[in-house]
């Protein structure tokens, strides 16, 4: 596989323990939530006009920093694209914040902090349903513009195995287990040139640059562009749902990206038909909800500690709606205050996008909320219609956030930034490996000094035995092959002629 990736010397970096990235939503018809207080959330009008994609994220504090969306309705009027815009804290169009990739779907857009400069964003974008192939980065930088943020770089592309794919609707983030780094991860469309295909797509985003895109083929074959992929609470489980019906579940690996332990929840049936539109896992990660693409939208429940999860499946309400109109499908989304919230368009049978001015009813105006997700059955306290918006209205999307504040893995084997810290004269060093994980090279440098020469070098396995070593004589700028070691993590002992540090190296071959 051809991996291309941007290489910079990876310096340390203070992780600081964020808080309330997550507070803000931002979506439908001008709808905007903060969640800084979960108890009592507050409702601001926000600039967003869209029936799909919506992204947002807050600082350590919980305040806006900026959000973005796709099908952006004065484009979309003029029959302009890209569909996608970003706006700033003021909801104003950010300074070159127009033309991002993006159509008028659920899950094309994911912001991801760059993990080695705290004013740089990357803003990752996919065109579904055949338009354009691929994944796209664009980078916003926050120190512009008196804090306002601009869009410095757009809609480059990140190609896979070298030629552009159509994309599922899947677009998603999870932080690397060390708490630092972050994988982005998507799906090839089944209408793509690939036909039907079970491969993720990941890249790993690293200080100085992305690293990728690897390929991992697991699970059922995906045969449409619509769905969605979602971690649990820690980042262990995942579940991957389309539009056909199809609900997979694995574990996944924060440390290596890789997905294992398939289980299928459903199967895809054309005798009976379940279309899956929407999916959340409830707080304590016992429990899956599922709610369907119906003329009257159904929530199920599933108990994922079951060894036959499908057996579980529990009926547990419907978007039904009374008068002249309907409640058409929406989005699930877990939010900061512990209950998974439920999203519907409303429609007389006319296509109500944008909603005419007069068009303000209880189906548009509310989200629907499940209580107690963490309890089965009833009494998950499902309650259709009951969260008002503040006046503004919503469709079918809810926000495509990922867990901003999800800390690292302690102590796992790719705990790589809680090892190796060393103080002498006051100045607190570390030996870093880059990059990590590795697949076969890899090179050496310590933080708060230029170049240094290392003795040796020695790799330990994790029961202290001696497996590689090296001088550096014979390694030149400091880069070393490990091609022949299995997968695995290992001990790194850095020898120069004053100093001996150490580190953790996770080594995976992902080819």
């Amino acid at each position: 596989m051809k991996i291309k990736f941007v290489f910079l010397f990876l310096f340390l970096s203070i992780l600081t323990n964020a808080q309330n990235r997550n507070s803000i939503w931002c979506f439908g018809d001008s709808a905007g939530i903060d969640w800084t207080n979960p108890q009592q959330p507050q409702f601001f009008k926000s600039a967003f006009k869209g029936r799909g994609t919506s992204v947002s994220i807050g600082d350590k504090n919980g305040l806006l920093q900026f959000y973005a969306q796709t099908l952006y309705i004065p484009q979309w009027q003029l029959g302009q694209g890209p569909l996608g815009v970003v706006f700033n804290s003021t909801h104003q169009l950010m300074h070159n914040g127009d033309s991002i990739i993006g159509e008028a779907w659920y899950h094309e857009m994911a912001i991801v902090p760059d993990p080695g400069d705290t004013n740089l964003y990357y803003l990752f974008s996919i065109p579904s349903s055949g338009s354009g192939t691929g994944i796209f980065s664009s980078i916003i930088d926050m120190s512009l513009n008196s804090g306002l943020g601009s869009v410095i770089q757009k809609n480059s592309n990140l190609y896979f195995s070298g030629g552009g794919y159509v994309m599922t609707d899947c677009l998603t983030a999870i932080k690397h287990g060390n708490g630092r780094d972050w994988w982005l991860f998507c799906r090839p469309s089944g209408f793509s040139a690939l036909g039907p295909n079970n491969y993720f797509i990941s890249y790993l985003i690293v200080p100085g640059g992305i690293i990728g895109p690897f390929v991992q083929g697991i699970g059922n074959l995906n045969n449409t562009d619509l769905g969605q992929l979602l971690f649990n609470s820690n980042g262990s489980k995942s579940v991957f749902q389309n539009i056909n019906g199809l609900i997979d579940y694995f574990d996944f690996d924060r440390c290596t990206g890789l997905f294992s332990n398939h289980i299928n929840i459903k199967a895809v049936s054309t005798t009976n038909p379940f279309p899956v539109f929407g999916s959340a896992i409830s707080p304590n990660d016992s429990l899956l909800y599922i709610s369907t693409d119906n003329v009257s939208p159904d929530l199920y429940q599933y108990d994922l500690s079951s060894s036959n999860i499908l057996s579980t499946e529990l009926y547990i309400g419907s978007l039904t709606s009374t008068g002249s109109g309907s409640a058409l499908q929406g989005k699930l989304q877990l939010a900061p205050d512990g209950k998974i919230y439920w999203s519907s368009m409303w429609s007389d049978g006319t296509f109500f996008f944008p909603y005419p001015d007069t068009v303000y009813n209880l189906y548009n105006t509310h989200l629907s909320v499940i209580n107690q997700p963490n309890n089965i059955g009833t009494a998950c306290d499902f309650q259709p219609f009951s969260f008002y918006l503040g006046g503004a209205r919503t469709y079918y999307g809810l926000p495509n956030n990922p867990n901003y504040d999800l800390g690292p893995l302690v102590g796992s084997i790719c705990d790589t930034l809680t090892i190796g810290l060393t103080e002498q004269h006051g100045v607190q060093k570390a030996l870093l490996v880059y990059p990590n994980p590795c697949s076969n090279k890899f090179s050496l440098t310590i933080s708060n000094q230029n170049e240094p020469i290392f003795e040796s070098i020695i790799l330990t396995n994790t029961f202290g035995e001696e497996v590689l070593s090296f001088k550096n004589n014979t390694h030149q700028s400091n880069i070393y092959d490990i091609t022949e070691l299995p997968d695995g993590l290992y001990i790194v002992k850095a020898s120069t002629n004053h100093e001996s540090l150490t580190c953790k190296l996770l080594k995976h071959n992902k080819n």
